[in-house]
């Protein structure tokens, strides 16, 4: 399996053309409703919003082709606790490596099978010119010379994109382009080093990332401790339907575990 092998796969037209023009409308309609344009703190990402933003998306974390692919690869009861809208501005700077994995000194955070994933929707389409992802495949299981350099993954000085001659920014020997078409799933292992090529483009390039835990059941405690406590919280104005699709794929967990304090990277003992 990809996802397992290389910490990433694709499934091309996942979403309908239909439903990709509405979200498309829902986004510029954020955007033109937020006068303040791009923050100086997230240079590299872009304008970041919550996916509570608009009813709509709860179609989209519900959809049911990804909860497919997803079972597909054995992963049949999934959970989701967050997601965002991130829109990388014309002429913007390329986004740094990172990883998104938070629970290092967890027994499981070194298991072939992923903790936790990411399913990304772009809404246009991709290249190297307008800001494609970029993955380094195999990164999620296995040490990498990147992770050595790139300290804290997820630091003020790199969302600013202050300095872009560090490694973080650099382009890697290793890495592989994911060039993808409006409307195609992208699902990746958030231990997964990732990154994303500088939008020289004169358009915005908008990407949905959905966070799911393919099988929630199997996390430890103090993981799942983690996962409830960063569920997005509904806005209370929601249509009833739009919530209820929403909280059926919520996680629970009624222990008394610990939650992980986030940490960074640290090679897996198992290989020293």
């Amino acid at each position: 399996m990809r996802l397992i092998n290389d910490g990433y796969c694709v499934f091309e037209d996942i979403l309908t053309r239909p439903f990709l023009s509405r979200l498309c409308d829902v986004v510029a309609r954020l955007q033109q409703s937020d006068s303040s344009g791009p923050s100086a703190a997230h240079r590299a990402q872009g304008e970041m919003r919550s996916a509570m933003a608009d009813p709509l998306f709860a179609d989209l974390i519900s959809w049911s082709p990804a909860l497919d692919r997803l079972s597909s690869m054995g992963f049949q009861n999934p959970t989701y606790t967050d997601g965002y809208i991130i829109s990388k501005p014309p002429k913007s700077p390329q986004l740094f490596w990172h990883y998104d994995w938070f629970a290092w000194q967890d027994p499981g955070a070194y298991d072939a099978a992923p903790q936790q994933v990411f399913l990304m929707y772009y809404l246009t389409d991709t290249s190297v010119t307008n800001g494609c992802l970029r993955v380094i495949p195999g990164s999620h299981q296995h040490h990498n010379v990147l992770h050595e350099h790139i300290g804290n993954p997820h630091s003020g000085m790199l969302s600013r994109a202050e300095d872009l001659d560090q490694l973080a920014f650099s382009m890697r020997p290793d890495e592989v382009d994911v060039p993808v078409r409006a409307g195609d799933l992208v699902i990746g292992d958030s231990r997964l080093l990732h990154a994303a090529h500088a939008n020289k483009s004169s358009e915005w390039r908008t990407v949905i990332t959905l966070w799911f835990q393919p099988n929630y059941a199997s996390l430890s405690d103090r993981v799942k401790a983690q996962m409830v406590q960063k569920i997005q919280t509904i806005p209370t104005d929601w249509p009833i339907e739009a919530t209820t699709l929403v909280k059926a794929l919520h996680p629970t967990y009624k222990g008394n575990a610990k939650p992980y304090v986030r940490d960074l990277y640290r090679k897996n003992p198992a290989t020293n």
